[in-house]
């Protein structure tokens, strides 16, 4: 079945309209026709079957025929990500991977030994709210995964000072200096913390242990942090998510 994506305000009470991209796809590369059946996600958890009615040059009518499950269920876990930005195209694929292994957002971070600029990231950061609109198309999720702002990581810290509580448990991987991962709190909500490629600078490593913070260092073996952020989202959501 072809996937589309339309914004909540583009649907009324039996029908919605795709915008002039997926207008584009869905006539020269898909080439449907009036009559056929699409599904629509609002991005915001429901997902819609239904029928084209007109395709026109820059929009697409569509006629909701009925509300149906999302193609992929959301994970039990609410697993927020603050990752550091890597250079390249390698933050690229860590949204990409977010996306399909079910986190619920992800926030970049510019740590102390962060390989990016801050000005650079802002100019990334469209691109990568479209790849994870692309990869949610893609993996069948009908809830878009927010990519926020960039920011400091102290800053980060101070945005969610005030969300702790008994349902909460914030996690930060670290090559050094952390315990075991096997003693990981459980909790409904999960905020994950993930370095940078040239690691955590001890000052910042002081400020998490005193936040309250657990700190879990994966065994000996050497990740880049791309790849260290995939596999943690993975073993968070084998542990306490749907990923069993």
């Amino acid at each position: 079945m072809r996937r589309f994506y339309a914004p909540k305000e583009n649907f009324s009470v039996d029908s919605v309209e795709l915008n002039l991209g997926d207008t584009r796809h869905l006539r020269d590369v898909l080439r449907l026709v009036k009559g056929d059946e699409v599904q629509v996600f609002d991005g915001g958890g429901r997902e819609f079957l239904c029928l084209i009615e007109s395709i026109e040059k820059k929009r697409t009518a569509l006629r909701v025929v009925k509300e149906i499950p999302p193609t992929a269920p959301e994970s039990s876990l609410d697993l927020t990500f603050a990752a550091a930005i890597t250079k390249g195209e390698k933050f690229d694929l860590v949204i990409q991977k977010a996306v399909e292994l079910g986190v619920t957002r992800i926030a970049p971070l510019h740590t102390g030994r962060c390989e990016v600029k801050a000005g650079g990231s802002l100019k990334r950061l469209e691109r990568w709210r479209k790849i994870a609109l692309e990869a949610a198309k893609q993996t069948g999720r009908a809830r878009l995964m927010p990519v926020e702002s960039p920011s400091t990581f102290e800053n980060f810290l101070e945005s969610i000072e005030g969300d702790f509580d008994e349902r909460q448990t914030v996690v930060m991987f670290s090559e050094r200096a952390g315990g075991d991962f096997a003693k990981v709190k459980p909790a409904e909500k999960m905020i994950a913390i993930i370095g940078p490629a040239g690691g955590w600078e001890e000052s910042e490593l002081e400020l998490a242990l005193k936040s309250g913070f657990q700190v879990v260092t994966l065994g000996g073996r050497i990740l880049r942090a791309e790849t260290a952020a995939i596999a943690f989202a993975a073993l968070l959501q084998h542990k306490f998510g749907d990923l069993k």
